[in-house]
């Protein structure tokens, strides 16, 4: 089964997954992709992202996906995230139209591999600032928008989490018990 998170930065995702691996932590976990990029090969994200960077995260939804894994598979962010953030650079003229067209088709093959994906909404999370994140509240509304296209279009195993952590917790608990994935979170 893989398992995903996704949406806008600063959403409650790492807090979330943090807590899952902790009690969890014979499932397997795989980071985040952007910051592994940004990291790794110093290419700019978020609003400075670029086709190089956009294409390479797009690459990395794809192997997430397809990668051989012992087990079940929780992903911390999906191709929805690839698509929303390069949706939003194309519409400001940052990257090309044919890496837009790409990660669209990579998008639309691989959003029904994800057997699960949990949204996690913005309405109970500050924007904080962590030393990578884009704290620009103009961008994160856009990509907001965005999210609300794409989250909801032809994307019948996503789940809306939203409330406190526990909150968030026991519904992702309830979800994933439905689906036959037994997960602590106490």
């Amino acid at each position: 089964m893989i398992v995903s998170f996704t949406g806008a930065q600063s959403t409650g995702k790492t807090t979330l997954l943090k807590k899952i691996r902790d009690l969890n932590p014979d499932l397997n976990f795989i980071d985040e992709v952007t910051r592994r990029i940004k990291r790794e090969y110093d290419l700019p994200i978020n609003e400075k992202g670029g086709d190089l960077t956009q294409s390479m995260i797009m690459t990395d939804h794809i192997a997430n996906v397809y990668r051989k894994y012992d087990g079940d598979v929780i992903l911390d962010r999906c191709a929805i995230d690839g698509i929303v953030y390069t949706h939003w650079l194309y519409n400001k003229l940052l990257i090309s139209e044919d890496v837009f067209n790409w990660s669209r088709l990579i998008y639309k093959q691989l959003r029904s591999k994800y057997d699960v994906i949990f949204y996690t909404s913005p309405d109970d999370i500050p924007l904080v600032d962590d030393g990578e994140r884009s704290i620009d509240v103009k961008f994160r509304e856009e990509i907001l928008d965005l999210f609300a296209v794409y989250s909801y279009t032809d994307n019948r195993n996503m789940f809306l989490v939203k409330g406190t952590v526990e909150e968030r917790l026991e519904h992702i608990k309830e979800v994933l018990d439905k689906k036959g994935l037994d997960i602590k979170i106490k």
